[in-house]
Order: structure tokens, then C-alpha cells, then sequence
């Protein structure tokens, strides 16, 4: 079902929270055409990382790793 734009207009807020509400698109009727409102849902950005090989070996292989001679006590 589409409304008119001055439909729209009388009735935006409520119409929006009806929209957000039920998840559904509204269709306006402007000029012959029909536009819709849709609401858009949240990406997450975690979602959008990639994986990313940064480490070669065995990761087991580290944990027993002797850094004694490599300290410097004199770094502030």
C-alpha cells in the first residue's frame, strides 16, 4: 500500500515509528513513482574484518621462548 506525500507529511513520525516497529518498508507515492522507506539494519563492524594469517609455525613454539638475553634493563 503506498501514501501520498502529503500523507507523509501530516503523519512522519508516527509513520517512521511504524517502520522501525515492524521492520517493513512504507511506499510513498510521489509524481507517479513510488519511493520507499526502508529501514536499514546495523552492520556490525566486527562483521566486517578479515582474517589474516600473521603468524607462521607452530603458535606452541612460543610459549617457552627465552627473552633473557635480548633485555635491555637500561631502556628506560
Amino acid at each position: 500500500m503506498a501514501i501520498t506525500a502529503s500523507a507523509l507529511r501530516g503523519n512522519i513520525y508516527k509513520l517512521l515509528d511504524k517502520i522501525l516497529e515492524s521492520g517493513k518498508p512504507l511506499e510513498v507515492e510521489r509524481k507517479g513513482t513510488r519511493l520507499q522507506i526502508i529501514p536499514k539494519k546495523p552492520i556490525s563492524k566486527l562483521s566486517r574484518l578479515t582474517k589474516h594469517a600473521c603468524m607462521q609455525g607452530d603458535p606452541e613454539s612460543i610459549i617457552n621462548l627465552d627473552w633473557s638475553d635480548e633485555w635491555n634493563h637500561d631502556l628506560p
